[in-house]
C-alpha cells in the first residue's frame, strides 16, 4: 500500500506493508477512540518525477503490464513526468482539506514507485545544497 501525506511545503510517500483493509481499520479504531470524525472519498493524487531517474523505464513497463487503471504516467516537459494515482483520501472530516491519500497496486509497482520517489528526493536535496 502507498500512503501520501501532503504538507504545506511538500509531501511524503510511504510504502506500507499493511494491507489497505488493515490500515483503514486501524485508522477507524483510532478515530473512534479519540472521538474524531472520518471521511473517505475516492480521488486522485499527482506528483512529479524526473524522467532521467534510473528505473523509470521499468516503472513504465510495470504500469503497462498490471496497473494502468491505478497509475498513469504523463510527460510534463523534457525533465519531468507526472505520476497520477487513483485511490482514496482519508480526511478528518468532510469539511477539512487535511488528510492522507492512499492506494494499492501490485507490490512490484509500489516498490519501484517508492524507490523512484526516494531517489528524486535525494537528487532534490543535493541540488538545493
Amino acid at each position: 500500500m502507498l500512503k501520501l501525506t501532503y504538507t504545506e511545503t511538500s509531501f511524503y510517500l510511504e510504502c506500507l506493508t499493511l494491507s489497505l483493509e488493515e490500515w483503514v481499520a486501524q485508522r477507524v479504531i483510532l478515530a473512534l477512540r479519540v472521538g474524531q470524525s472520518l471521511c473517505i472519498e475516492p480521488s486522485t493524487a499527482s506528483f512529479l518525477l524526473p524522467v532521467d531517474l534510473p528505473g523509470v523505464e521499468v516503472l513504465k513497463a510495470e504500469v503497462k503490464r498490471d496497473d494502468g487503471e491505478i497509475i498513469a504516467l504523463s510527460a510534463c516537459d523534457a525533465e519531468y513526468m507526472e505520476v497520477t494515482l487513483r485511490g482514496s483520501w482519508l480526511l478528518d472530516s468532510s469539511k477539512d482539506a487535511v488528510g492522507v491519500f492512499f492506494t494499492t497496486m501490485s507490490d512490484r509497482a509500489e516498490f519501484f514507485l517508492h524507490k523512484l520517489w526516494q531517489e528524486s528526493q535525494a537528487c532534490a536535496s543535493v541540488m538545493s545544497e
